[in-house]
């Protein structure tokens, strides 16, 4: 028994579903069209609460770029003598939201209200539109500073008095005492971190990497994540692989600023995290349980073939340089490797290097006398690749090597 072929050479019951899809699509592509333009209405005409529109302010130059920011000069516009500083968020890889490090960072400056701490004015957006894909870009607003302390460090010409040196260190540990007062730590301390006015008051910026922190009930342990500071400015016991830490990781790098000052130059440039040991261990003594009673519960301490016998010398290498032995005692208690044994930031302050002559002095008259703002990220555009800071975060992203390699010779001494 046959059937009937069909005339249009399909098969006769799907003549009918044809007709019906064919007459629906459109409805349904014009359905779809009509919810993308109201969405995209509604995201043009949504205003965030809170926010004011970053138009309000004029861009006048770029001052900073990081991994996930960019930071402008920036004017308001009703009250030219007005600057700001504007430091844009940037979401390019961000798929879901707005990022919980931004969020996290602004919950601190929030709370943290200080004379060394940079101050936020208020949180700016743009609007959404066509032209940037209806993703509106958010701002946070500060107050201006006119330098960091690594583009003053980087020109020659910039010279520090002792007293004015002592004022740096004595704000910079104010700063964190405050800080840690309140529960934060910084975890990213380094000269490009740390601001200046015209007038020498210090601002400890950049709290992306900041978080709040507790002292562990007794039997446990807080596990933070190991991966961050910068890497010349990373501490041994972070190095190690330690995740139960606090405070003592930002007096580390508070030493290794210390010492900047009078070398300009950050003293332990490895370039990866194994060659960082290797120079801690060249500068402040072996890492043994000998001076550090517990470090070999560290991850790595039995993983890594670290030097041994390697005798203390941080204040037979400083001297030279700092020529002041209450300075050099003070940095050989910031660069000490057990972190218990570490000073803290109110002992620092009480140190004789605060309370001898020359006393701290006031940074604004040799402030005064530059005529233009100094900044780290200025730098790279007549020194291409050289400055330190993308140094720095190149160095910071290096994978561990699987050896130590004896590098014996000092890139700064």
């Amino acid at each position: 028994m046959s059937f009937p072929r069909p005339r249009n050479g399909r098969p006769s019951g799907s003549s009918g579903s044809s007709r019906s899809s064919s007459s629906t699509d459109p409805l349904i592509a014009s359905g779809l069209l009509c919810q993308m333009k109201d969405r995209e209405k509604y995201i043009e005409t949504f205003n965030f609460p809170y926010c004011n529109n970053v138009g309000k302010y004029e861009k006048v130059v770029k001052i900073g770029q990081g991994t996930f920011s960019e930071v402008f000069k920036a004017r308001d516009k009703k009250d030219r003598t007005k600057l700001v500083a504007l430091k844009k968020v940037l979401m390019d890889n961000e798929k879901q939201g707005f990022p919980i490090t931004v969020l996290r960072e602004l919950k601190i400056l929030q709370l943290l209200k200080h004379e060394n701490v940079v101050n936020l004015i208020e949180i700016c957006c743009t609007q959404a539109s066509q032209e940037n894909k209806y993703k509106p870009s958010f701002y946070l607003v500060f107050d201006f500073c006119e330098h960091d302390l690594a583009g003053l460090l980087s020109n020659a010409n910039v010279k520090f008095s002792l007293g004015e040196i002592k004022h740096v260190m004595q704000q910079l540990l104010n700063g964190l005492f405050y800080i840690h007062s309140n529960k934060i730590l910084h975890r990213d301390l380094k000269t490009a971190n740390i601001l200046m006015t015209k007038r020498g008051i210090l601002k400890l910026a950049d709290f992306g990497l900041a978080r709040a922190f507790s002292v562990p009930k007794t039997g446990q342990q807080n596990r933070y994540t190991n991966r961050v500071v910068t890497l010349w400015y990373r501490p041994p016991e972070l190095l190690l692989g330690d995740r139960n830490y606090g405070p003592p990781v930002d007096l580390w790098g508070a030493g290794c600023v210390m010492a900047e000052m009078w070398t300009r130059t950050p003293i332990m440039q490895g370039s990866s995290e194994i060659q960082q040991l290797l120079l801690i261990s060249n500068l402040c003594g072996s890492i043994s349980t000998d001076v550090w009673p517990g470090v070999e519960a560290l991850d790595l301490f039995n993983k890594l073939e670290l030097p041994r016998d390697l005798k203390r010398k941080v204040t037979d290498r400083l001297i030279p340089h700092v020529k002041d032995t209450y300075a050099c005692d003070l940095l050989d208690k910031l660069l000490t490797l057990d972190p218990k044994q570490r000073v803290d930031s109110n002992t620092a302050l009480n140190h004789n290097f605060f309370w001898t002559k020359p006393m701290p002095t006031d940074l604004c008259y040799m402030l005064s006398q530059l005529t233009q703002s100094m900044f780290v990220y200025k730098e790279s555009s007549h020194r291409p690749g050289h400055t330190r800071a993308a140094h720095s975060q190149q160095m910071a992203r290096a994978k561990p090597s699987s050896t130590i390699v004896d590098v014996n010779q000092d890139r700064v001494f």
